[in-house]
């Protein structure tokens, strides 16, 4: 008889354990984890003749999007988070204060400035990185030249200056979505 009772303590305990682990009641509604992004789109649009390529990037595949670069050009540059077919670049930008991407153009000599407008701007004054304008120096400046691309989410401070290869710079915070982009001319 004991034994029954010490087992029904048990799994009561049991349950309730699990019932206050699996709550998300105390988790903020905007946060975005990796399972809620499945694409990274870029849209590439060449400054000089307005023809804009998209380049897709999906969440843990095995290949990379090939961005297209030309030395001495400038390009306008929109990203897009999607979850299939939703747009949660708006989810971005509604907790832009709690959003901030890293760009890190590796073998790559481009420079980069963030364009956003207000809507995108935090309330540090520092911009999200949604709308950027790349200027391309050289393209390939090494082996294997690619970018990647990190969507950070509740950093302590974020910095929009450049630190060797990759333009911003953030304290603290998690990694929502990150993405890699081969780099070619």
């Amino acid at each position: 008889m004991k034994s029954l009772i010490k087992l029904k303590y048990i799994v009561l305990f049991l349950i309730t354990v699990f019932v206050v682990s699996c709550s998300r009641t105390d988790e903020d509604e905007d946060v975005l984890s990796q399972e809620d992004i499945s694409n990274i789109i870029l849209n590439v649009k060449d400054d000089a003749t307005g023809i804009t390529n998209t380049y897709n990037y999906t969440v843990n595949s095995t290949t990379n999007p090939d961005i297209k670069l030309t030395d001495g050009k400038t390009y306008t540059v929109n990203t897009v988070f999607l979850n299939g077919n939703e747009d949660e670049t708006k989810s971005i930008i509604e907790a832009k204060d709690e959003h901030f991407l890293l760009f890190d153009f590796q073998n790559s000599n481009i420079n980069l400035e963030r364009i956003d407008g207000e809507s995108s701007v935090r309330s540090d004054g520092n911009k999200v990185g949604l709308i950027t304008k790349w200027t391309v120096i050289k393209a390939r400046n090494g082996t294997n030249p690619q970018l990647v691309l990190a969507l950070i989410h509740d950093a302590v401070s974020v910095s929009e200056s450049r630190n060797g290869s990759t333009f911003g710079s953030v304290t603290g915070g998690e990694t929502d979505a990150m993405a890699t982009y081969s780099i070619s001319n």
